[in-house]
């Protein structure tokens, strides 16, 4: 695993390595560049985790650079702006620009490392933050103590002492992401940036570019190989990535490097791939669409998710958990469910697994009033579905319903579900969904869902 990359920019030699030398004793990896230029073609070929900018140089000033990368895709990690001539107006005009911090030479060199220990971990909260805005919950142990929950979380343990690559499956809303952090949380890349890249909701054409980046007239757009860095990349439904992908990433991972979308000089892989699916692979691989040698790749190491109605005795503590979690992040009202609301819901199959559990909680919070969750109210917000062992004789529920049935009918009740949630927002409910809009308005039409009425 490497250590945080931190690029030198200056025209001093002896700043240079004086820099260089403090930083590399603290086990930070550096590159120096001795002007605008250099800097620019170091930034070609490795993302930095921080900058240390000098102002003053002769080619190119340090604030017109900040400016230059900053109208690009926005600065590409904190930087922290040098000068021995600086003025007021230039540290302004530089955290207006989006610097981190402004550090006066001759430098001290105990400020220096206080600035890059505190840069780094703010930009650290800074992406956390950000992930947590992208998903209504991050955990960082899956819930449960089952015996099959204990079992998975020790197993995952295990494997994260291995930097190997990793195959999750599981039912759609299982928890394959949040068994993906935990992983990585538990394993020696921690400390680095954990990228979730949901290849489903990606256009076709515009997979290659998320994923290994552009370079295009000297502006460069880091993709998500090189936003992980260090870390973990997790490629979520990676069943779905194009053939042509597919092939570009199998020769990234065979060579250890690859190439941005119009770049010309290869760029090195240092990263841990998990990929996950909801699919079985080697199906897709018998019928053509997923590449045997990729397959192969990324199954080093399988770890199958258990769905919900496999482990319900863990039921109680997740709706626990959830109704925590909203009365915490979101403010919703604290409410208990009832011991029978309870009971019912551990003999429901749960065929939305975790997910539709934690939309239920969100639900009954949102709507409901009291301070008690009754079995009613679940049955409600359930559709009215019973768990299989308390259906009357004759009653044909979801489960004895043909697959496509019972599919549709999930799929439109989870539609108008997040229609409501997100007031007919579609936009919103694509992104919640991870669906593109036009598949998404595709498949309203198909279920008879009318969107405008409900704006």
């Amino acid at each position: 695993m490497s250590s945080p990359h931190i690029l030198v920019v200056d025209d001093e030699p002896d700043i240079r390595t004086l820099v260089q030398e403090i930083l590399e004793d603290e086990d930070y990896a550096v590159t120096c560049a001795e002007n605008g230029a250099a800097a620019r073609h170091a930034l070609r070929d490795r993302r930095p985790d921080l900058m240390l900018l000098d102002i003053w140089m002769p080619d190119h000033d340090g604030i017109s650079l900040l400016k230059e990368w900053a109208q690009d895709d926005g600065l590409p990690c904190p930087v922290v702006m040098m000068s021995g001539h600086g003025t007021v107006e230039t540290a302004v005009e530089a955290t207006r620009l989006g610097a981190y911090d402004f550090l006066e030479k001759p430098l001290s060199m105990a400020k220096l490392l206080l600035t890059v220990e505190r840069a780094l971990e703010a930009d650290k909260l800074r992406k956390e933050y950000a992930g947590l805005k992208r998903r209504t919950t991050v955990t960082h142990e899956p819930v449960g103590h089952s015996t099959a929950m204990q079992r998975l979380r020790e197993q995952v343990r295990r494997i994260a002492q291995h930097d190997t690559w990793v195959l999750i499956t599981g039912e759609a809303g299982s928890g394959r992401e949040t068994f993906a952090r935990y992983l990585h949380a538990q394993s020696t890349r921690k400390n680095r940036p954990f990228v979730a890249l949901g290849v489903s909701a990606i256009a076709r054409n515009n997979a290659a570019r998320e994923l290994f980046g552009t370079e295009e007239n000297g502006h460069i757009h880091y993709g998500s190989l090189e936003q992980a860095a260090g870390g973990t990349l997790l490629l979520e439904e990676v069943a779905d990535m194009d053939r042509q992908v597919q092939g570009q990433l199998l020769g990234a991972l065979d060579t250890g490097s690859f190439l941005r979308v119009g770049g010309s000089e290869p760029v090195q892989i240092d990263v841990r791939i998990v990929a996950a699916t909801q699919h079985e692979l080697e199906k897709e691989v018998r019928g053509g669409r997923f590449r045997e040698d990729l397959f192969y790749h990324l199954n080093v190491v399988p770890l199958h998710i258990l769905p919900l109605r496999e482990h319900t005795e863990d039921v109680p503590e997740l709706l626990s958990y959830y109704v925590d979690y909203f009365a915490t992040h979101e403010k919703l009202p604290y409410r208990r469910f009832s011991v029978g609301a309870q009971n019912f819901m551990r003999n429901y199959n749960w065929p939305g697994n975790v997910r539709e559990l934690k939309n239920l909680v969100q639900r009954v919070l949102i709507l409901g009033a009291g301070d008690e969750i009754t079995q009613d109210e679940v049955e409600t917000a359930l559709g009215s579905i019973r768990p299989a062992p308390s259906k009357p004789a004759g009653d044909k529920g979801p489960f004895e319903q043909p697959l496509r049935q019972a599919r549709e009918q999930f799929e439109k009740r989870y539609l108008e579900y997040q229609l409501a949630k997100h007031d007919g927002n579609v936009s919103k409910l694509a992104k919640e969904a991870g669906m593109e809009r036009t598949h998404l308005y595709r498949k309203l039409r198909s279920l008879g869902i009318t969107t405008r009425e409900r704006r």
